[in-house]
């Protein structure tokens, strides 16, 4: 039952029909007019011109229908903030990524979250661009961060989330090694470690390689990130990479990076999420704190290579 003057009024006005949003508000229709009757006498004006049923609003009442409206949407904020505050946010929440995003950022943003609000149920799962995409048309996953170009998908939303820079690594023996720039032409006829279909970075490579017009000599495909550095860690071939997944073996030197020549080669990692889906507060707050919070340390970690 709800005893909130405001909030029956919204309600009956919203629907113009004392007796059926009695029945939803699980009040009787003598009670809802009698809370009527107590605002309007608290106002010192007449708020509605009503029959039996039906109403109509005056003029004082069309004015505090539209404050009533925003002094609720208020309370709801406050109610909301308090929760934050207080740490009692609570739920569940299924959030994909794909390999890059999923194997170097995510644990950092989940962590964040985590320590803030302790009391929600965190799974993750981590694909290839295209299985996560799948998964959140699916709605098996509520929300998901993914790297390189989404397809236009009217049942899914995009955002921007951030920048990443695409880096050539070489083994330290290469002949390209002793480079200190490369041109579209170093790249012609060489062994190239790839990513498997579906994948973002593969499919950025692919797009390059189209424009440049690169023939590789040979190619060999690995399903992650970290088999791309060991196969060229190994001396297999060279690699089109995120920096974000060889940030330690650059710093310890045990993998070289050139430059190609021209602009830094940059894609947009994206956050997903089902358009037409009914979202839950977690859901909610892990969205605002992944697109608002500039001084994270995921982001922090990014900041050599990587535009914000």
């Amino acid at each position: 039952m709800i005893n909130d003057p405001l909030k029956i009024f919204v309600t009956i006005v919203e629907n113009k029909d004392l007796s059926q949003e009695a029945e939803e508000l699980y009040l009787s229709h003598p009670n809802v007019s009698s809370q009527i009757q107590s605002l309007e006498e608290e106002l010192g004006t007449k708020l509605v011109n009503s029959s039996s049923k039906h109403l109509e609003l005056t003029q004082s009442g069309e004015i505090y229908y539209e404050y009533a409206k925003q002094i609720l949407l208020l309370q709801e904020k406050a109610k909301q903030e308090i929760k934050r505050i207080s740490n009692v946010l609570t739920g569940n929440l299924k959030v994909g990524a794909s390999f890059t995003i999923g194997e170097y950022i995510l644990p950092f943003v989940v962590a964040e979250f985590a320590a803030q609000y302790p009391k929600v149920e965190i799974e993750t799962s981590i694909a290839n661009t295209r299985e996560i995409i799948q998964g959140v048309q699916a709605n098996s996953l509520d929300i998901a961060l993914v790297e390189g170009e989404v397809d236009h998908h009217s049942d899914i939303l995009v955002r921007p989330l951030m920048e990443d820079e695409i880096i050539l690594l070489v083994p330290n023996q290469h002949p390209l090694a002793r480079l200190p720039i490369v041109t579209h032409e170093h790249l012609q006829d060489q062994v190239w470690i790839l990513r498997e279909s579906g994948s973002g970075t593969r499919a950025f490579s692919d797009k390059l390689f189209q424009e440049w017009g690169i023939k590789a000599r040979k190619s060999y495909i690995f399903g992650s990130g970290q088999a791309i550095k060991q196969a060229v860690t190994a001396g297999l071939g060279i690699a089109l990479v995120s920096r974000w997944i060889v940030r330690k073996e650059l710093n310890a030197k045990e993998l070289k990076t050139i430059r190609i020549k021209g602009n830094p080669l940059t894609r947009s990692f994206y956050l997903i999420g089902p358009k037409n889906h009914e979202t839950s507060e977690a859901m909610e707050v892990f969205t605002e704190q992944l697109l608002t919070l500039e001084s994270t340390t995921w982001r922090k970690l990014g900041k050599k290579g990587i535009v914000i």
